[in-house]
């Protein structure tokens, strides 16, 4: 004889229960997680807000030595009637404020004449024609440029050789006299 079993009834009702708890647990934590979040938004806005507003806050502090400086160089000059003193006065203090920008890693292009014109650090501003120099050549620095780490925070102004027009056309002249 075979022993048949009769099926156990499915208790829905307990299991029922048993996923509203499952549901409500994973609600709560889910207000927890965005309480949280809506807190660390929060907190990372203000110190946002506070990068912003004091990021430069060392460099400043750099600088007012410098902006010292000058006011002495100033006052001094206004006393002294030797302007070799009010020249050294204003050398150390460029020197000083050169010092602040490389720590800032600040440095200026460097463009000396004789030079290939470089678009992506230089801005011309006249073309000047030489024959002595080779075409697209700086022949003279305007105003310095300078350069933030590998960012070109400001061009540097120069003039750039072309070749001379006279000299091209009797080039093309000759080249077609040849043919």
């Amino acid at each position: 004889m075979v022993d048949e079993q009769e099926p156990q009834p499915v208790d829905f009702e307990g299991r029922l229960e048993c996923e509203k708890k499952r549901s409500d647990e994973y609600l709560t934590r889910l207000k927890y997680l965005q309480a949280d979040f809506e807190n660390l938004k929060k907190r990372y806005d203000r110190e946002a807000e506070q990068i912003k507003n004091y990021g430069t806050e060392r460099l400043v502090i750099q600088l007012l030595d410098v902006v010292d400086e000058l006011e002495l160089a100033v006052k001094n000059g206004e006393i002294s009637t030797s302007p070799e003193s009010l020249l050294e006065g204003v050398e150390m203090t460029l020197k000083k404020l050169r010092k602040v920008l490389e720590q800032e890693g600040v440095f200026p292009i460097e463009s000396p004449e004789g030079k290939v014109f470089d678009p992506t650090r230089h801005n011309a501003i006249a073309a000047v024609e030489r024959d002595d120099v080779a075409a697209c050549t700086v022949i003279e620095e305007i105003r310095k440029g300078y350069m933030m780490k590998d960012k070109v925070l400001r061009p540097s102004i120069v003039k750039v050789a072309v070749k001379s027009t006279k000299n091209q056309s009797n080039q093309t002249e000759e080249k077609n006299k040849d043919e």
